[in-house]
């Protein structure tokens, strides 16, 4: 056994002597013997002993301090305590009666061996304890996301800097807190409150976080978060509490939404494109087969005088003025109708539930008006007129390409009749 040194904290000399010999007789190593609690601090400092033996007499407050704790957390060296039977209550009292804090007197040399070994030992895995806690939590604290460590009952246990960013909660506040009071957690697919701790610590497995699932923060913000839940589970396979592990996907959801409106929008006008607008056209054409009463229009649409205007004026002018025919665009067809840019200056429109034709030539009359009104772009008073074709649903169209076809043919017969017409297919 490797010797250890050994502080005593006596003030009987006679006793105190006693426990040098018995100790030295151990093989420990005595490194001093004082009769003060004040003392007693200054030579734990000074000679840095393995343990401490402290007469329960001597075991006084400072600046309302038990001596015990002083040394204990201030110097990290583990405390036990000589007594008496009758001095035992005063340990229950102050609850420092945990096994091997303390040894009764007279005191018996095997049972001091003991007591010294298992208080060391103790100390040592409680160290050993401490540093994994310290290292876990380190790299909990490291991590880019949010870590919520939950009880079995979902109260809160402990937060990372992260997880207190963005619920704006802070862990001192949080603890022992149920999660759903900390952590509001909404599927904003269906707009309801979700508590997937306790569905986890049910199932036993891990869950994935729904794919539209927002955190509502202290200050009622809304944040898109992902990741997922998973059980805490001890050495014989119990459930003893849950993980959430999240991170804010703000940056993410916008990406995805800037690769969807790249995919289906024109960047200039911001309207449907091609693409969009012919999965629209699809899905109306399967609509009129299983109604029999469903009917829909196709407008397709070609500016007149649109090259003149991007000649004379330059290009900057020119997709000026396709932005401005876009909105009069919209602002003639109804919520539920789809107006798309084509391609350079054609645009279609999908007309959808109407009576007849007629709806749709209506809507093309509305929309000859609408562009005969000037625009004033830079200074210049700018006006247009567009030729129409228009086709719609009253033969058994199978695919969208051949109803956009008959449309073209109509638009460019309404050219040739001297623009600024419309003409159904």
């Amino acid at each position: 056994m490797l010797a250890r040194k050994i502080l005593v904290v006596e003030d009987e000399k006679n006793l105190a002597s006693n426990i040098r010999k018995s100790l030295q007789k151990l093989g420990y190593s005595v490194s001093d013997i004082t009769e003060s609690g004040e003392e007693a601090i200054k030579k734990v400092a000074e000679t840095h002993p393995n343990l401490v033996l402290i007469d329960i007499c001597l075991a006084v407050e400072i600046n309302g301090i038990q001596l015990a704790d002083i040394i204990q957390n201030n110097f990290h060296v583990p405390v036990v305590y000589l007594i008496d039977r009758y001095e035992y209550k005063i340990l229950q009292k102050n609850q420092l009666s945990e096994p091997f804090t303390y040894i009764f007197k007279p005191l018996i040399e095997s049972d001091l061996h003991f007591v010294i070994e298992m208080a060391l030992h103790k100390h040592q895995s409680e160290k050993r304890l401490q540093e994994e806690k310290q290292r876990l939590t380190a790299i909990i604290n490291s991590m880019g996301r949010g870590v919520i460590v939950t009880y079995a009952n979902g109260c809160i246990q402990m937060m990372n800097p992260i997880a207190e960013i963005l619920t704006g909660w802070k862990q001192s506040e949080a603890f022992g807190k149920n999660l759903v009071d900390v952590v509001s957690l909404v599927d904003k697919d269906v707009g309801e409150a979700i508590e997937i701790v306790t569905h986890v610590i049910e199932a036993g497995e891990v869950l994935n976080l729904p794919e539209n699932c927002t955190l509502i923060n202290k200050d009622g913000k809304e944040i898109p978060i992902g990741d997922n839940v998973a059980p805490i589970r001890d050495r014989n396979g119990n459930i003893t509490g849950a993980v959430l592990v999240f991170q804010d996907i703000t940056q993410r959801k916008q990406t995805e939404a800037e690769l969807l409106r790249n995919a289906f929008y024109d960047g200039l006008t911001e309207l449907p494109n091609r693409v969009l607008f012919l999965d629209r056209l699809r899905q109306a054409i399967e609509r009129g087969k299983r109604k029999s009463d469903y009917y829909f229009g196709v407008l397709f649409l070609d500016l007149d005088n649109f090259k003149e205007i991007n000649d004379h004026f330059g290009h900057r002018v020119g997709d000026d003025f396709l932005i401005a025919i876009a909105r009069r665009l919209e602002s003639c067809l109804r919520s539920g109708d789809t107006v798309a840019r084509f391609g350079g200056d054609e645009f279609t429109v999908l007309l959808e539930d109407i009576k007849d034709v007629n709806d749709a030539t209506n809507v093309a009359k509305r929309i000859q008006d609408s562009l005969r009104l000037p625009l004033s772009l830079n200074g210049n008073q700018l006006c247009t007129t567009a030729s129409i074709g228009i086709a719609w649903n009253c033969s058994n169209y199978e695919e969208p390409a051949t109803l956009l076809h008959d449309a073209d043919t109509a638009m460019y017969r309404a050219k040739r009749q001297g623009k600024a017409s419309y003409a159904v297919f």
